[in-house]
Protein backbone atom coordinates (compact mmCIF):
# COMPACT_ATOMS: atom_id res chain seq x y z
CA UNK A 1 0.00 0.00 0.00
CA UNK A 2 1.20 3.74 -0.61
CA UNK A 3 2.22 6.00 2.88
CA UNK A 4 -1.11 7.70 2.57
CA UNK A 5 -2.92 4.54 3.20
CA UNK A 6 -4.47 4.47 6.93
CA UNK A 7 -2.62 2.32 9.52
CA UNK A 8 -5.80 0.13 10.01
CA UNK A 9 -4.19 -2.08 7.13
CA UNK A 10 -1.15 -2.48 9.75
CA UNK A 11 -3.68 -3.26 12.52
CA UNK A 12 -5.24 -6.30 9.86
CA UNK A 13 -1.92 -7.56 9.05
CA UNK A 14 -0.54 -7.76 12.32
CA UNK A 15 -3.57 -9.75 13.46
CA UNK A 16 -2.45 -12.55 10.87
CA UNK A 17 1.50 -11.83 10.87
CA UNK A 18 1.16 -10.54 7.65
CA UNK A 19 4.23 -7.90 6.35
CA UNK A 20 2.88 -4.32 5.01
CA UNK A 21 5.26 -2.39 2.93
CA UNK A 22 4.64 0.84 1.56
CA UNK A 23 5.60 2.53 -1.49
CA UNK A 24 5.15 6.46 -2.67
CA UNK A 25 1.72 7.32 -3.75
CA UNK A 26 0.76 6.04 -7.16
CA UNK A 27 -1.00 3.16 -8.33
CA UNK A 28 2.36 2.33 -10.63
CA UNK A 29 4.52 2.72 -7.38
CA UNK A 30 2.41 0.26 -5.55
CA UNK A 31 2.58 -2.54 -8.49
CA UNK A 32 6.46 -2.06 -9.08
CA UNK A 33 7.14 -3.16 -5.37
CA UNK A 34 4.44 -5.70 -5.27
CA UNK A 35 5.75 -7.64 -8.76
CA UNK A 36 9.61 -7.11 -6.98
CA UNK A 37 8.37 -8.80 -3.48
CA UNK A 38 5.79 -11.18 -4.91
CA UNK A 39 2.91 -9.79 -2.81
CA UNK A 40 -0.24 -11.32 -2.92
CA UNK A 41 -2.43 -7.91 -2.36
CA UNK A 42 -2.16 -4.38 -2.49
CA UNK A 43 -3.93 -1.39 -3.70
CA UNK A 44 -4.27 2.53 -2.58
CA UNK A 45 -6.37 4.12 0.48
CA UNK A 46 -8.89 5.69 -2.14
CA UNK A 47 -9.86 1.39 -2.34
CA UNK A 48 -8.68 0.26 -5.55
CA UNK A 49 -6.90 -3.09 -4.85
CA UNK A 50 -4.67 -5.24 -6.77
CA UNK A 51 -4.56 -8.71 -6.78
CA UNK A 52 -2.00 -10.13 -8.83
CA UNK A 53 -3.70 -13.23 -9.76
CA UNK A 54 -5.60 -11.31 -11.91
CA UNK A 55 -3.41 -8.09 -13.14
CA UNK A 56 -1.40 -5.36 -11.59
CA UNK A 57 -4.38 -3.04 -11.83
CA UNK A 58 -6.25 -1.36 -9.74
CA UNK A 59 -9.92 -3.14 -10.03
CA UNK A 60 -13.00 -1.67 -8.19
CA UNK A 61 -14.70 -5.40 -9.50
CA UNK A 62 -11.91 -7.27 -7.62
CA UNK A 63 -12.31 -5.13 -4.67
CA UNK A 64 -16.23 -5.82 -4.65
CA UNK A 65 -15.57 -9.06 -4.87
CA UNK A 66 -12.79 -9.60 -2.08
CA UNK A 67 -15.84 -7.78 0.00
CA UNK A 68 -18.71 -9.96 -0.70
CA UNK A 69 -16.45 -13.02 0.25
CA UNK A 70 -15.36 -11.06 3.42
CA UNK A 71 -19.24 -10.50 3.81
CA UNK A 72 -20.47 -14.46 3.73
CA UNK A 73 -17.17 -15.47 6.14
CA UNK A 74 -17.99 -12.62 8.68
CA UNK A 75 -21.87 -13.52 8.02
CA UNK A 76 -22.89 -10.34 9.20
CA UNK A 77 -23.96 -6.67 7.22
CA UNK A 78 -21.16 -4.63 5.92
CA UNK A 79 -22.11 -2.14 9.03
CA UNK A 80 -21.22 -4.46 11.46
CA UNK A 81 -18.38 -5.57 9.21
CA UNK A 82 -16.84 -2.30 9.32
CA UNK A 83 -17.35 -2.08 13.19
CA UNK A 84 -15.28 -4.76 13.33
CA UNK A 85 -12.46 -3.17 11.72
CA UNK A 86 -9.89 -0.78 13.63
CA UNK A 87 -11.33 3.09 13.13
CA UNK A 88 -9.25 5.72 12.12
CA UNK A 89 -10.28 8.88 10.54
CA UNK A 90 -8.56 10.71 7.46
CA UNK A 91 -8.35 14.47 6.74
CA UNK A 92 -6.85 15.91 3.58
CA UNK A 93 -5.85 19.40 3.09
CA UNK A 94 -3.28 21.41 0.75
CA UNK A 95 -1.60 24.67 0.88
CA UNK A 96 0.12 26.45 -1.97
CA UNK A 97 3.53 26.64 -2.50
CA UNK A 98 4.68 29.95 -4.12
CA UNK A 99 8.13 29.88 -4.60
CA UNK A 100 8.79 27.87 -1.58
CA UNK A 101 10.83 25.11 -2.34
CA UNK A 102 8.97 21.63 -1.10
CA UNK A 103 12.43 20.40 -0.42
CA UNK A 104 13.70 22.96 2.12
CA UNK A 105 10.48 23.13 3.81
CA UNK A 106 10.13 19.35 4.35
CA UNK A 107 13.72 19.63 6.03
CA UNK A 108 12.35 22.34 8.14
CA UNK A 109 9.56 20.26 9.38
CA UNK A 110 11.12 17.43 9.75
CA UNK A 111 14.11 19.02 11.98
CA UNK A 112 11.02 20.48 14.32
CA UNK A 113 9.18 17.35 14.69
CA UNK A 114 10.94 14.12 13.45
CA UNK A 115 12.24 13.35 16.68
CA UNK A 116 8.23 12.71 17.95
CA UNK A 117 7.72 9.75 15.26
CA UNK A 118 8.98 7.46 12.84
CA UNK A 119 10.11 9.38 9.50
CA UNK A 120 9.38 8.52 6.15
CA UNK A 121 10.94 10.34 2.99
CA UNK A 122 10.36 8.32 0.15
CA UNK A 123 7.37 10.54 -0.58
CA UNK A 124 7.90 14.20 0.92
CA UNK A 125 7.46 13.94 4.55
CA UNK A 126 5.73 11.51 6.74
CA UNK A 127 5.94 11.66 10.78
CA UNK A 128 4.00 8.46 11.83
CA UNK A 129 3.42 9.26 15.53
CA UNK A 130 2.17 6.55 18.07
CA UNK A 131 -1.70 7.02 17.07
CA UNK A 132 -1.50 9.01 14.40
CA UNK A 133 0.04 10.23 11.11
CA UNK A 134 0.93 13.17 8.86
CA UNK A 135 1.93 12.73 5.38
CA UNK A 136 2.81 15.74 3.01
CA UNK A 137 3.58 15.87 -0.62
CA UNK A 138 4.08 17.57 -3.24
CA UNK A 139 1.85 17.74 -5.92
CA UNK A 140 2.76 16.57 -9.08
CA UNK A 141 -0.38 18.51 -11.18
CA UNK A 142 -0.41 21.64 -9.33
CA UNK A 143 2.07 23.98 -7.24
CA UNK A 144 0.84 22.77 -3.92
CA UNK A 145 1.49 20.54 -0.39
CA UNK A 146 -1.06 18.08 0.32
CA UNK A 147 -1.23 17.44 3.73
CA UNK A 148 -3.18 13.73 4.98
CA UNK A 149 -3.43 13.10 8.47
CA UNK A 150 -4.87 10.40 10.14
CA UNK A 151 -5.83 9.76 13.98
CA UNK A 152 -8.43 8.18 16.05
CA UNK A 153 -10.92 10.65 15.73
CA UNK A 154 -11.94 13.25 13.14
CA UNK A 155 -11.29 16.02 15.45
CA UNK A 156 -7.94 14.44 15.94
CA UNK A 157 -7.39 14.12 12.44
CA UNK A 158 -8.60 17.60 11.88
CA UNK A 159 -6.23 19.76 14.55
CA UNK A 160 -3.34 17.67 13.32
CA UNK A 161 -3.85 18.67 9.67
CA UNK A 162 -4.09 22.35 10.74
CA UNK A 163 -1.23 22.09 12.80
CA UNK A 164 0.74 20.99 9.53
CA UNK A 165 -1.23 23.20 7.89
CA UNK A 166 0.12 26.07 9.87
CA UNK A 167 3.84 24.82 9.85
CA UNK A 168 4.14 25.44 6.39
CA UNK A 169 2.52 28.88 6.40
CA UNK A 170 4.59 29.94 8.66
CA UNK A 171 7.76 28.57 6.97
Amino acid sequence: VNLSTTRAVDDVAARYKATVLRTPVGEINVAQRMREVGAIVGGEGSGGVILPVLHYGRDAVVGIGIILQQLVDFGGTLSDFKASLPQYFIVKSKVELGDESPDALFVRIRGRHGGNGNVDTHDGLKIDFSDSWVHLRKSNTEPVVRIIAEAPTAERARALADEFKQEVLQS
